[in-house]
């Protein structure tokens, strides 16, 4: 549709912005205006775009092309009845016309109609002289829709015409992958490498790929094969970083990541990587400086700020520790994961309190699982809250009702409350294995009275 002769389109632009300055109406021809309105379009000028094709609808009202660049305005609006209206209307005219089934492809697409969608896409490729958006278009259809065989057919088809089209080679693997089809993967990976044995991109899949087989060694080969096409390629430093990093080889791992921070802007993620090989090895201050590294680069990173108080956790510095969990939830309030950390940190500094507090701050964040229930229930009955525990037993019990750790603690708790019928109804000793029983004592002191194996 768009005049590709930019000189050409490039003076209606001109001659049509200098009509607007001068309130003069100028005759364009229906081309030109579709020239000036995909031009705007394309720049993301909707308003300019609008004049000109209010203007072009006034000089040229038949126009089918207009008409189809005035539906496209109106799907960018969301005023999609309108443009399904129009689009009836256009293709009663011209009913051979792909765009029209394109752009109700598109409406049904944003809609949640997906087989409707797929519906006009054929249509528009059965009328189609280059299939190659279309297929692409079809795959996306298919994708959206959870299905991954049709998807594939489609994104291979694109593959098979276009090796270097690698939005659609990452969406048909993304399809195998859906499948558990990594042989698939392989091979079509295999197929772009004859035609281009320097593409790095394919190396780079490939080597993803094979580690999901567990091929390690032939994993790193093709890194190292992505590296050789393009020794710039910061993604296949880390992953082969990674790699390293997980064969054991630290120190390779670290030269892999130092490149990755030179061929591209610095990461968190990367110095994040480094501060845990630095830590592997018992470099601690290199860790700690590489994990600040990530902080002072990405405050919101919640994840480096997680690494770093981990980091201190594991050498037992716990009030270190608390100063950087503090510092963490000034940009990341909300974190679940730092949350976790603050409790481990509040009972490892017996700050019980600020620990019952943070178990409270995790429900509020929406998060309501079996291990951190118990942990807040463990906490309650370590300090003898046991009306507290058994409050928090009876509404987890509802939630979780098969958990044989909430109904052990239940007994325990009816035990400690002299509640014997209950207790004896949630505790059965005699079926209490040696351990069970010895981690039970630590919580319930009234069990000391009992032997394994005795009835209450």
């Amino acid at each position: 549709m768009l005049n590709f002769n930019s000189e050409e389109t490039q003076s209606s632009i001109s001659k049509f912005e200098h009509m607007l300055k001068t309130n003069h109406i100028y005759y364009f021809d229906a081309q030109e205006f579709e020239d000036i309105i995909v031009h705007y379009l394309g720049f993301g000028d909707n308003q300019l775009a609008k004049k000109a094709l209010k203007m072009g609808l006034e000089q040229h009202p038949t126009s089918h092309e207009l008409m189809l660049l005035q539906s496209e305005v109106l799907i960018l609006d969301e005023k999609y009845e309108a443009a399904s209206k129009l689009l009836d209307y256009v293709e009663k005219l011209n009913p051979m016309d792909e765009e029209i089934s394109l752009q109700k492809a598109s409406i049904a697409s944003k809609n949640g109609d997906h087989q409707a969608s797929i519906n006009h896409l054929h249509k528009a490729l059965e009328l189609s002289e280059d299939p190659l958006e279309i297929w692409n278009l079809l795959g996306m259809e298919h994708l959206l829709a959870e299905e991954y065989e049709e998807a594939s057919y489609f994104f291979k088809n694109c593959v098979d015409d276009t090796p270097q089209d690698y939005s659609a080679l990452y969406n048909l693997l993304y399809a195998y992958e859906q499948l558990e089809k990594t042989d698939e993967a392989i091979a079509v990976l295999n197929e772009v490498l004859e035609v281009d044995p320097y593409s790095e991109v394919a190396w780079h899949q490939l080597g993803l790929v094979l580690l999901k087989k567990g091929l390690q060694k032939e994993a790193l080969s093709a890194f190292d094969f992505a590296l050789i096409s393009d020794d710039t390629f910061t993604g296949a430093y880390i992953e082969k970083g990674k790699l390293l990093e997980e064969m054991g080889r630290i120190n390779e791992a670290i030269e892999n990541y130092e490149i990755a921070l030179n061929t591209n802007d610095p990461s968190a993620f990367v110095y994040q990587c480094i501060g845990r090989c630095h830590e592997t090895l018992e470099n601690k201050a290199l860790a700690a400086k590489f994990y600040l590294k990530a902080i002072h680069l990405e405050p919101s990173n919640e994840s480096s700020w997680a690494a770093l108080i981990e980091f201190f956790i594991q050498q037992e510095l716990h009030k270190k520790a608390k100063d950087y969990f503090k510092r963490s939830l000034e940009v990341n309030s909300d974190s679940i994961t730092l949350w976790k950390k603050g409790i481990q940190i509040f009972t490892a500094l017996d700050q019980y309190e600020k620990a019952l507090a943070a178990y409270e701050k995790l429900y509020d964040l929406g998060l309501y699982e079996l291990d951190l229930i118990l942990g807040h229930i463990d906490l309650y009955l370590k300090l003898g809250q046991w009306n507290k525990a058994r409050t928090l037993l009876d509404e987890a019990y509802k939630s979780f009702p098969e958990s044989r750790a909430l109904a052990l603690r239940l007994g325990g708790c009816s035990l400690e409350l002299g509640n014997a019928n209950e207790a004896l109804y949630f505790l059965n000793l005699e079926a209490l294995d040696k351990k069970e029983f010895s981690d039970l004592l630590k919580l319930f002191p009234s069990l000391s009275q009992f032997k394994k194996g005795e009835s209450l």
